[in-house]
Protein backbone atom coordinates (compact mmCIF):
# COMPACT_ATOMS: atom_id res chain seq x y z
CA UNK A 1 0.00 0.00 0.00
CA UNK A 2 0.99 3.36 -0.74
CA UNK A 3 0.63 4.48 3.14
CA UNK A 4 3.92 1.49 4.35
CA UNK A 5 6.16 3.51 2.58
CA UNK A 6 8.51 5.13 4.77
CA UNK A 7 9.69 8.91 4.36
CA UNK A 8 13.42 8.06 2.96
CA UNK A 9 12.21 5.83 0.19
CA UNK A 10 9.39 8.73 -0.66
CA UNK A 11 12.24 11.12 -0.96
CA UNK A 12 14.24 8.55 -2.45
CA UNK A 13 11.76 8.04 -5.41
CA UNK A 14 10.83 11.86 -6.19
CA UNK A 15 14.70 12.21 -6.34
CA UNK A 16 14.83 9.41 -9.11
CA UNK A 17 12.59 11.06 -11.11
CA UNK A 18 14.64 14.53 -11.49
CA UNK A 19 16.27 15.02 -14.73
CA UNK A 20 19.45 16.99 -15.13
CA UNK A 21 17.97 19.53 -17.19
CA UNK A 22 15.14 19.73 -14.68
CA UNK A 23 17.83 20.97 -12.81
CA UNK A 24 19.45 23.45 -15.04
CA UNK A 25 15.44 24.56 -15.32
CA UNK A 26 15.24 24.86 -12.00
CA UNK A 27 18.29 27.09 -11.71
CA UNK A 28 17.70 29.22 -14.80
CA UNK A 29 14.31 30.19 -13.41
CA UNK A 30 16.56 31.07 -10.00
CA UNK A 31 18.74 33.55 -11.65
CA UNK A 32 16.06 35.21 -13.66
CA UNK A 33 13.70 35.77 -10.92
CA UNK A 34 16.67 36.90 -9.02
CA UNK A 35 17.65 38.91 -11.54
CA UNK A 36 13.95 40.93 -11.98
CA UNK A 37 13.81 41.03 -7.98
CA UNK A 38 16.85 43.16 -8.15
CA UNK A 39 16.14 45.45 -11.05
CA UNK A 40 12.65 45.99 -9.32
CA UNK A 41 14.09 46.22 -5.82
CA UNK A 42 13.74 50.27 -4.37
CA UNK A 43 11.64 51.16 -7.42
CA UNK A 44 7.93 52.16 -7.08
CA UNK A 45 7.36 48.79 -9.72
CA UNK A 46 7.90 46.52 -6.20
CA UNK A 47 5.03 48.30 -4.35
CA UNK A 48 2.74 47.39 -7.51
CA UNK A 49 4.04 43.95 -7.62
CA UNK A 50 2.85 43.49 -3.63
CA UNK A 51 -0.43 45.22 -5.27
CA UNK A 52 -0.75 42.46 -7.56
CA UNK A 53 0.12 39.38 -4.95
CA UNK A 54 -2.65 40.56 -2.86
CA UNK A 55 -4.95 40.93 -5.63
CA UNK A 56 -4.01 37.09 -6.16
CA UNK A 57 -3.99 35.89 -2.59
CA UNK A 58 -7.49 37.53 -2.36
CA UNK A 59 -8.55 35.57 -5.48
CA UNK A 60 -7.35 32.28 -4.13
CA UNK A 61 -9.18 32.69 -0.90
CA UNK A 62 -12.47 33.92 -2.72
CA UNK A 63 -12.26 30.72 -4.29
CA UNK A 64 -11.36 28.70 -1.62
CA UNK A 65 -14.66 29.86 1.05
CA UNK A 66 -16.83 30.02 -2.81
CA UNK A 67 -17.48 33.42 -2.28
CA UNK A 68 -18.52 33.51 -6.02
CA UNK A 69 -19.60 36.86 -6.58
CA UNK A 70 -16.26 38.10 -5.05
CA UNK A 71 -14.50 35.84 -7.42
CA UNK A 72 -16.14 36.92 -10.31
CA UNK A 73 -15.17 40.61 -9.74
CA UNK A 74 -11.46 39.66 -8.93
CA UNK A 75 -11.59 37.62 -12.02
CA UNK A 76 -12.68 40.83 -13.78
CA UNK A 77 -10.06 43.26 -11.94
CA UNK A 78 -7.04 40.47 -13.23
CA UNK A 79 -8.71 39.99 -16.55
CA UNK A 80 -8.17 43.67 -16.95
CA UNK A 81 -5.04 44.25 -15.15
CA UNK A 82 -2.95 41.81 -17.52
CA UNK A 83 -4.10 44.38 -19.89
CA UNK A 84 -3.06 47.36 -18.37
CA UNK A 85 0.12 45.68 -17.15
CA UNK A 86 2.24 47.13 -20.32
CA UNK A 87 1.46 50.37 -19.29
CA UNK A 88 1.59 50.47 -15.91
CA UNK A 89 4.80 48.80 -16.16
CA UNK A 90 6.36 50.40 -19.08
CA UNK A 91 9.59 52.16 -17.27
CA UNK A 92 10.56 48.73 -16.24
CA UNK A 93 9.56 47.08 -19.17
CA UNK A 94 12.26 49.12 -21.57
CA UNK A 95 14.74 49.17 -18.71
CA UNK A 96 14.51 45.02 -18.81
CA UNK A 97 14.67 45.26 -22.78
CA UNK A 98 17.53 47.82 -23.53
CA UNK A 99 19.78 45.14 -21.14
CA UNK A 100 18.57 42.45 -22.47
CA UNK A 101 19.33 44.70 -25.87
CA UNK A 102 22.70 45.14 -24.52
CA UNK A 103 23.27 41.71 -23.29
CA UNK A 104 23.43 43.03 -19.55
CA UNK A 105 20.64 41.30 -18.15
CA UNK A 106 22.53 38.56 -16.54
CA UNK A 107 26.01 39.86 -16.64
CA UNK A 108 26.23 43.42 -16.00
CA UNK A 109 29.67 45.01 -17.20
CA UNK A 110 29.85 48.91 -15.52
CA UNK A 111 32.84 51.22 -14.98
CA UNK A 112 33.25 51.33 -11.58
CA UNK A 113 35.30 53.74 -9.80
CA UNK A 114 37.35 53.37 -6.77
CA UNK A 115 36.91 55.14 -3.46
CA UNK A 116 39.14 58.09 -3.55
CA UNK A 117 38.00 58.71 -7.24
CA UNK A 118 34.08 58.86 -6.53
CA UNK A 119 34.67 61.20 -3.28
CA UNK A 120 36.94 63.07 -5.43
CA UNK A 121 33.58 63.22 -7.86
CA UNK A 122 31.31 64.09 -5.58
CA UNK A 123 33.02 66.82 -3.96
CA UNK A 124 33.27 68.63 -7.26
CA UNK A 125 29.59 68.20 -8.00
CA UNK A 126 28.61 69.39 -4.24
CA UNK A 127 31.22 72.30 -4.83
CA UNK A 128 29.82 73.23 -7.81
CA UNK A 129 26.02 72.78 -6.89
CA UNK A 130 27.04 75.11 -3.69
CA UNK A 131 28.30 77.75 -6.53
CA UNK A 132 25.87 77.92 -8.64
CA UNK A 133 22.87 77.89 -5.58
CA UNK A 134 25.46 81.02 -4.27
CA UNK A 135 24.83 83.06 -7.70
CA UNK A 136 21.24 81.57 -8.29
CA UNK A 137 22.19 80.10 -11.48
CA UNK A 138 20.06 77.19 -13.07
CA UNK A 139 21.49 73.73 -13.66
CA UNK A 140 20.28 70.08 -14.40
CA UNK A 141 22.65 67.04 -14.64
CA UNK A 142 22.01 63.57 -15.26
CA UNK A 143 23.92 61.08 -13.39
CA UNK A 144 23.80 57.96 -15.43
CA UNK A 145 23.55 54.62 -13.39
CA UNK A 146 22.33 51.11 -14.58
CA UNK A 147 20.71 52.15 -17.94
CA UNK A 148 22.41 54.11 -20.89
CA UNK A 149 21.25 57.01 -21.30
CA UNK A 150 22.96 57.25 -25.20
CA UNK A 151 19.38 58.25 -26.58
CA UNK A 152 19.09 61.48 -24.07
CA UNK A 153 22.91 62.22 -25.29
CA UNK A 154 22.12 62.27 -28.48
CA UNK A 155 20.12 65.37 -28.45
CA UNK A 156 22.98 67.56 -27.04
CA UNK A 157 26.57 68.10 -27.73
CA UNK A 158 29.25 65.28 -26.93
CA UNK A 159 32.00 66.97 -24.43
CA UNK A 160 33.20 63.70 -23.02
CA UNK A 161 34.79 65.66 -20.89
CA UNK A 162 36.79 64.73 -16.74
CA UNK A 163 34.17 66.50 -14.19
CA UNK A 164 35.72 69.79 -12.36
CA UNK A 165 33.10 72.55 -10.42
CA UNK A 166 34.81 74.79 -13.07
CA UNK A 167 34.02 72.79 -16.11
CA UNK A 168 30.05 72.81 -14.61
CA UNK A 169 30.29 76.04 -14.02
CA UNK A 170 31.24 76.97 -17.26
CA UNK A 171 28.30 74.94 -18.96
CA UNK A 172 25.28 76.10 -16.97
CA UNK A 173 27.21 79.86 -17.03
CA UNK A 174 24.21 82.14 -18.07
CA UNK A 175 23.12 83.33 -21.84
CA UNK A 176 26.12 80.35 -23.16
CA UNK A 177 24.12 77.51 -25.63
CA UNK A 178 24.20 74.87 -23.41
CA UNK A 179 23.06 76.43 -20.00
CA UNK A 180 19.39 75.30 -20.64
CA UNK A 181 19.76 72.00 -21.51
CA UNK A 182 20.96 69.09 -19.24
CA UNK A 183 24.28 67.55 -18.92
CA UNK A 184 24.85 63.73 -18.73
CA UNK A 185 27.19 62.51 -16.35
CA UNK A 186 29.15 59.22 -16.64
CA UNK A 187 31.43 57.50 -14.41
CA UNK A 188 34.28 60.42 -14.11
CA UNK A 189 33.04 62.26 -17.11
CA UNK A 190 30.47 64.67 -18.23
CA UNK A 191 29.98 63.36 -21.05
CA UNK A 192 27.22 65.37 -22.95
CA UNK A 193 25.60 68.61 -22.32
CA UNK A 194 22.58 70.27 -24.10
CA UNK A 195 20.43 67.58 -23.99
CA UNK A 196 16.37 67.47 -24.07
CA UNK A 197 14.85 65.84 -21.09
CA UNK A 198 10.78 64.49 -21.07
CA UNK A 199 8.42 66.30 -18.63
CA UNK A 200 6.66 64.58 -16.44
CA UNK A 201 3.21 63.76 -16.59
CA UNK A 202 2.20 64.15 -12.97
CA UNK A 203 -0.46 66.49 -11.45
CA UNK A 204 -0.44 68.68 -8.44
CA UNK A 205 3.42 69.54 -8.60
CA UNK A 206 3.98 72.75 -6.64
CA UNK A 207 3.46 75.62 -9.04
CA UNK A 208 7.58 76.33 -7.36
CA UNK A 209 8.60 74.11 -9.73
CA UNK A 210 9.61 75.08 -13.22
CA UNK A 211 10.43 73.34 -16.26
CA UNK A 212 14.14 72.14 -15.06
CA UNK A 213 12.25 70.39 -12.01
CA UNK A 214 9.46 68.68 -13.97
CA UNK A 215 12.08 67.71 -16.59
CA UNK A 216 14.24 66.15 -13.72
CA UNK A 217 11.36 64.28 -12.49
CA UNK A 218 10.36 63.58 -16.05
CA UNK A 219 13.58 61.57 -16.67
CA UNK A 220 13.98 59.97 -13.29
CA UNK A 221 10.46 58.08 -13.84
CA UNK A 222 11.97 56.52 -16.96
CA UNK A 223 15.46 54.99 -16.24
CA UNK A 224 17.21 54.60 -12.52
CA UNK A 225 19.24 57.89 -13.15
CA UNK A 226 19.87 60.56 -10.26
CA UNK A 227 19.07 63.52 -11.22
CA UNK A 228 20.61 67.05 -9.85
CA UNK A 229 18.97 70.42 -10.13
CA UNK A 230 19.85 73.93 -8.98
CA UNK A 231 16.52 76.42 -9.17
CA UNK A 232 17.68 79.17 -11.01
CA UNK A 233 14.59 81.35 -8.97
CA UNK A 234 15.65 80.36 -5.29
CA UNK A 235 19.09 78.40 -5.37
CA UNK A 236 17.09 75.52 -4.27
CA UNK A 237 19.64 72.31 -5.11
CA UNK A 238 17.40 69.20 -5.17
CA UNK A 239 18.20 65.64 -6.43
CA UNK A 240 15.66 63.27 -8.36
CA UNK A 241 15.18 59.70 -7.87
CA UNK A 242 12.51 56.97 -8.95
CA UNK A 243 10.13 60.20 -9.86
CA UNK A 244 10.37 62.06 -6.14
CA UNK A 245 11.83 64.89 -5.44
CA UNK A 246 14.03 65.26 -2.25
CA UNK A 247 14.88 69.36 -2.07
CA UNK A 248 16.45 72.19 0.14
CA UNK A 249 19.57 69.89 0.30
CA UNK A 250 22.88 71.46 1.78
CA UNK A 251 26.67 70.26 0.64
CA UNK A 252 26.18 67.34 3.34
CA UNK A 253 23.42 65.91 2.47
CA UNK A 254 23.76 66.36 -1.24
CA UNK A 255 27.21 64.51 -0.93
CA UNK A 256 25.31 61.80 1.11
CA UNK A 257 22.28 61.13 -1.34
CA UNK A 258 25.05 61.14 -4.58
CA UNK A 259 27.24 58.74 -2.85
CA UNK A 260 25.60 55.65 -4.19
CA UNK A 261 25.21 56.48 -7.28
CA UNK A 262 28.98 56.42 -7.42
CA UNK A 263 30.37 54.10 -4.87
CA UNK A 264 28.94 50.71 -5.77
CA UNK A 265 28.18 48.15 -3.00
CA UNK A 266 28.92 44.52 -3.63
CA UNK A 267 25.98 42.52 -4.71
CA UNK A 268 26.53 38.84 -3.64
CA UNK A 269 24.52 37.08 -5.98
CA UNK A 270 24.76 33.06 -7.61
CA UNK A 271 27.96 33.61 -9.79
CA UNK A 272 29.77 35.34 -6.24
CA UNK A 273 29.33 32.40 -4.52
CA UNK A 274 30.47 30.00 -6.96
CA UNK A 275 33.55 32.47 -8.04
CA UNK A 276 34.32 32.41 -4.28
CA UNK A 277 33.73 28.56 -4.16
CA UNK A 278 36.24 27.69 -6.98
CA UNK A 279 38.94 29.95 -5.40
CA UNK A 280 38.68 28.38 -2.46
CA UNK A 281 38.93 24.91 -3.69
CA UNK A 282 41.59 25.63 -6.21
Amino acid sequence: MPFNITLPAKIAGLISTIRPSDLLEILLVAIILYKLYAMLEGTRAITLVKGILVLFMANFFCNVLQLNLLSWIFEKIMTWMFVLLPIVFQPELRRTLERLGQGKFLFTERETLDIEEANKIIDELVRASKSLSSTKTGALMVIEREMGLNDVADTGIKLDARITAELIGNVFFVNTPLHDGAAIIRGNRLYAAGCLLPLTEKRGLSKELGTRHRAAIGISEQCDALVLVVSEETGTISVAENGRLMRHLNGETLASVLRPAFVHPHRKNIFDVFTRWRTHHA
